[in-house]
């Protein structure tokens, strides 16, 4: 009757290779944006859009993130509940209530 533990958490290592390759993803977007032969609101445009596109993905990615925890954390519930009726249950248990009548 045990159950999984939580998955570990990610690494300092992961977590500071996803920082950095977002920091220079958006970077180099950024002066790609910067040093186009266009005209300045175009420029501006397409920059607008990558931050719209930036907000949005970190949105997407919360929102999934919270309905996975959401139905962990309903899951887990579930699990011990579960676990807490099966350690009570005992199959061989005479009741004396049943004997006397």
């Amino acid at each position: 009757m045990t159950s999984k533990p939580p998955p570990a958490p990610s690494t300092a290592a992961f977590h500071l290779q996803a920082v950095l390759s977002f920091a220079v993803s958006l970077m180099a977007v950024g002066i790609a944006i910067w040093n186009l032969p266009t005209d300045v609101w175009i420029r501006a445009f397409l920059a607008i859009g990558v931050l719209y596109v930036t907000t949005s993905s970190f949105t997407l990615a919360k929102t999934i993130r919270d309905r996975q925890e959401t139905t962990t954390v309903v899951n887990r519930v579930d699990q011990a509940r579960l676990d807490k009726l099966l350690a009570e249950h005992d199959p061989f248990r005479v009741d004396p209530v049943r004997l006397e009548s």
